[in-house]
């Protein structure tokens, strides 16, 4: 351990009632709570008389659990104890006196039930401090565990942005968690910085210049995302504070938008809500350019756009704007650009990168063609008159991502200092020579790897045959859907046929038009080329010797990929390997100046096909160490890649020698200034990927300056945080019971025996177990109600004998009509239960209406859900409805409702509707005991009403006697001689015959 995470754990120690611990993102989290158990358990704090009390570990993650597990092995058993484990075996984990891994449903359950008391605990963790509040399970739990006793809660937290995130955040967390203390241990801390700085690794960072086109487009998304702010800002609904574009890059902007706009989001307009949309949308398409995850490259990316056009479509109001039309045509230009030419020759590029051109052939066949950009004569007069027949040129460009030639070159530089080095002097056995690429999420890991093992452009002509493939289905599947006509109009034929006359040109008809058309004739050629090589493929190997089909099988395979190639693909890599001997990776000094490296083409990188990849578990993909050499004759090192969503620390296990941080994030930077701080004689080399001048620069240094901010915050509220004396454990929050009684009531009291007040009678709410995933529970029991915990058949909390209720969020309850669960479970409540009570519950923070009055329409839909509520309220005349607007809310509803009302028997509500061994369930007016069906008919006979049926089916067993009645008999039974009548007319008539 470092000397600051030493004193931590000795600051926390120190006071009997715990701590709160905010920690910087990216500490060693799972080592303070490993070395604080066991502190804990080797010297437990003075005045604990628990002797072997067992340790309480709540809302770890499971990647936490398994780093402190691993820290703690074969010093403190550490036990994971699942909420479906059995109470008996609960039970004994808990008198083991061993560090436990609990949720905090199971262990709220235990608590209420005595299963677990609070005697038998020595301390209580919790992981997860930024997310606990008055309302949560982590107050419930520390409430139930100090109600007897004075416990120490050890609270810790590595996002302090969250402490900062609404009115007082961090104080109101310590009091819902009787915590008095407040550690606070950012980055500049003296002894934190002393630590992380005594050997800091050596760092180098590589600005990467972006292409023109991801220039433009992200200048284009920055005004889009700037026009939709400034339009948010006229509705006077956002603190304008909060609007701004450096903060509009983090997901959490969509978050203070939405908790500003919740409460009044049914009085929005329907521009207003598109606008918060449509900046999630800017900001997906921010990331997604600078941080290609989930393989946006150039090609995912154009497809992503123009899923956008279809799906938002006119609604968007980012689309609309003057910056959209750039987006689209700098992200179409990344791929291929549609020409059209006026008779010259298209040549390449302003780089001189070359760039291959495919053409549309108005021939004899009718069948496009592709045609190679040659320097010939004959290929001059081919071009004028595809020109002249068609007049466009597709060209492909199909451009990289910047940083894949940047990271070859550094793997290039990087394999020849390890071997110059080996050469040199022997390697230090402590270093292990490997390299370490960490990227965002596992598919970009997954495209790297393509990216190092292929050639980079074979994974951009992949991706970008898949798109071509997917227009073509795509206009398929619209063709079949419309009527064929008879005479094509010449535009958008998958076979690449362009019916246009011959001295007809392309000018009237539209470049759309054109640009659909050569997109068609591209995919339906690249189809024809597959098929044709399929063909000679099984031809060549039906005719080969069964011992040397797998050798010719893999060399046809590579001709048919040259094949589909085409002749400038040939041609491109012929001159890669000419310029080869001329192109090396400079000295280590020349990192930063990337453009010095723009001698190698992304083209001259292959790799062997004895190059193999392997991955390893939790996102890390791992290349074997034993490959060697790229297309030019240079080897690679070993290299591992590790995704950071996966949230494994792999520093420990890998230990790598070179760190290329691929996509930046200040979490994993502070991960490795930890590891380079415990292991001060291992040498690290760290390099920073950034686009120049880009979001990801400027969304990287807000990270820091955001993190920073939030500990300044912290900081002044720790010195002006008024924290009450009662949370040393002797008083449990406010409750019934200790509330001041109004003076009206003392008044009253003093007319009765001197003012001697009757003892009132406790409370008692019976919950469903299920309902502890909840706060309903946690609110009932600040009230001062007594909770009991059992499993339910019917309903959610029983209130009485009488009330059942069944508790609906606004999701749930959209949920249970569409399943049609909701109609079983009211049927099944007014089977057992007087008063069966549907409680609707909104969220707090949320308006209080299931729709805008904006959105409600003229005609009654049967699908609307205030529609579904009345049908249910016509089919059980006897249920209740009870709308309530928050949590607090609900628990004052339940205490109105409770008024007058008996405390409902534990023992009998786990009863209901339980069959007993003979099958006959207790209380039940209808169910199993009663023909159901031979009830709802006989409640639809004329004469039997709501309140004469049940006299009715006491006086006779079944239907067939009820017929056989005399009226005399009947009148008796239905109440009146007038229902007798009816009814007895009615079973006797006879029925009408079909002529």
């Amino acid at each position: 351990m470092l000397a600051f995470e030493e004193q931590v754990v000795s600051d926390l120690v120190e006071d009997p009632n715990g701590g709160l611990v905010v920690l910087s993102s990216g500490f060693p989290l799972a080592s303070l709570a490993a070395a604080l158990l066991l502190q804990l358990h080797l010297h437990p704090p003075p005045g604990d008389a628990t002797g072997g009390g067992c340790l309480l570990v709540l809302s770890a993650p499971d990647p936490l659990k398994a780093r402190i597990r691993r820290r703690l092995q074969d010093r403190l058993q550490v036990h994971d104890v699942p909420p479906d484990l059995p109470a008996q075996q609960r039970a004994s984990l808990y008198a083991s006196g061993a560090a436990l891994f609990l949720s905090p449903r199971a262990l709220a359950a235990d608590l209420l039930t005595s299963r677990l008391h609070p005697s038998h605990v020595r301390a209580l963790l919790l992981l997860s401090a930024h997310r606990s509040s008055d309302t949560s399970s982590d107050a419930f739990i520390a409430r139930l565990l100090r109600q007897r006793r004075l416990l120490p809660v050890y609270a810790f937290s590595d996002r302090p942005h969250a402490m900062v995130a609404g009115f007082s955040k961090a104080e109101r967390a310590m009091k819902s968690l009787y915590i008095r203390r407040l550690h606070l241990w950012p980055r500049f801390h003296v002894l934190a910085a002393a630590d992380l700085e005594r050997a800091p690794p050596d760092v180098v960072d590589v600005r990467v210049p972006m292409t023109p086109a991801m220039r433009g487009i992200q200048a284009a998304v920055l005004a889009a995302m700037d026009a939709c702010l400034k339009e948010l800002r006229r509705t006077n609904k956002v603190d304008v504070e909060d609007l701004t574009v450096d903060k509009g890059l983090f997901k959490s902007f969509d978050e203070i938008v939405r908790r500003q706009l919740d409460p009044i989001w049914h009085t929005l307009g329907k521009k207003t809500k598109q606008l918060v949309a449509d900046l999630r949308t800017l900001r997906k398409l921010l990331d997604y350019l600078v941080r290609p995850t989930c393989r946006y490259d150039a090609v995912t990316y154009l497809k992503y756009l123009d899923t956008l056009r279809v799906s938002e479509g006119v609604r968007s109001v980012w689309i609309l704007a003057d910056s959209s039309h750039k987006i689209f045509e700098l992200a179409k230009r990344r791929v291929y650009q549609v020409v059209r030419a006026d008779g010259m020759r298209v040549s390449t590029d302003n780089k001189g990168t070359p760039t291959k051109k495919m053409k549309l052939v108005h021939n004899s066949t009718g069948k496009g063609k592709e045609n190679e950009n040659e320097g010939s004569t004959a290929d001059k007069h081919n071009t004028q008159k595809v020109i002249a027949d068609v007049g466009i040129v597709l060209d492909e460009v199909l451009e990289e991502a910047p940083k894949w030639k940047v990271l070859r070159e550094l793997l290039q530089e990087i394999a020849e200092e390890q071997m110059k080095g080996d050469r040199e002097n022997a390697q230090d056995e402590d270093e292990s020579g490997i390299v370490l690429v960490t990227c965002k999420d596992e598919l970009t890991c997954f495209q790297l790897q393509e990216c190092i093992s292929k050639d980079p452009h074979k994974v951009m002509r992949e991706e970008w045959e898949k798109y071509l493939l997917g227009k073509a289905e795509l206009h398929g599947l619209q063709k079949k859907n419309k009527k064929k006509s008879e005479q094509p109009k010449g535009f958008g034929v998958l076979d690449g046929e362009v019916q246009m006359g011959p001295n007809e040109s392309a000018g009237p008809v539209s470049i759309s038009k054109l640009e659909t058309n050569a997109l068609l004739a591209a995919a339906s050629e690249l189809r024809n080329i597959t098929k044709e090589a399929d063909v000679k493929d099984g031809s060549n190997v039906s005719c080969t010797k069964r011992e040397l089909v797998k050798g010719k099988a893999k060399g046809k395979s590579k001709k048919t990929t040259e094949k589909r190639r085409g002749s400038n693909r040939k041609n491109r890599n012929n001159e890669g390997n000419d310029n080869d001997q001329g192109t090396a990776v400079e000295a280590e000094g020349q990192l930063g100046k990337t453009d010095e490296h723009a001698d190698i083409d992304a083209s001259k990188v292959s790799t062997d096909d004895d190059f193999m990849l392997a991955s390893t578990s939790g996102g890390a993909c791992n290349y074997s160490s034993d490959f060697r050499g790229l297309a030019n004759g240079k080897p690679l090192p070993p290299v591992q890649f590790h995704a950071l969503d996966s949230d494994l620390h792999i520093l420990d296990v890998w230990k790598p020698s070179i760190i290329i941080v691929y996509h930046p994030d200040i979490t994993f930077v502070r991960e490795i200034e930890v590891y380079k701080a415990e292991n001060p004689s291992r040498k690290l080399k760290v390099y920073f990927l950034f686009y120049e001048d880009s979001t990801e620069v400027q969304k990287f240094e807000s990270s820091i300056r955001r993190e920073n901010e939030a500990f300044e915050s912290l900081i002044r509220q720790k010195s002006l945080m008024m924290i009450p004396v009662d949370q040393d454990g002797r008083c449990i929050g406010p409750t019934l019971a200790n509330e001041p009684d109004p003076l009206l009531c003392q008044n009253s009291i003093t007319r009765k025996a001197g003012g001697k007040k009757a003892p009132e009678k406790e409370m008692q709410v019976i919950v469903d177990m299920r309902e502890f995933m909840s706060s309903l529970p946690n609110v009932l029991h600040q009230k001062g109600i007594r909770i009991v915990p059992v499993t339910l058949e019917v309903g959610d909390y029983v209130l009485s004998p009488l009330i059942c209720v069944e508790r609906k969020s606004i999701a749930d309850l959209f949920q249970s009509f569409a399943s049609g669960r909701l109609y079983n479970q009211v049927e099944i409540m007014a089977r057992y239960y007087k008063i069966p009570v549907l409680l609707i519950e909104f969220s707090q923070d949320k308006s209080f209406s299931f729709q805008s009055a904006s959105e409600i329409g003229d005609d009654v839909s049967p699908t609307n859900i205030i529609s579904k509520l009345s049908l249910l309220v016509l089919h059980f005349p006897r249920l209740r409805i009870v709308w309530s607007r928050s949590l607090h809310a609900t628990a004052e509803i339940f205490v109105s409702l409770k008024t007058n009302q008996d405390e409902p028997d534990e023992k009998k509500a786990i009863r209901v509707g339980v069959p007993s061994e003979d099958g006959i369930v207790e209380d039940d007016v209808r169910a199993e005991n009663y023909n159901t069906s031979a009830i709802e008919f006989l409640r639809r006979l004329p004469g039997v009403t709501d309140s004469n049926y049940r006299a009715i089916m006491d006086g006779c067993n079944s239907l067939a006697e009820l017929a056989l009645l005399p009226v005399e008999e009947l009148a008796g039974l239905v109440g009146s001689q007038k229902g007798a009548r009816t009814l007895k007319e009615f079973l006797d008539a006879k029925c009408p015959t079909m002529l």
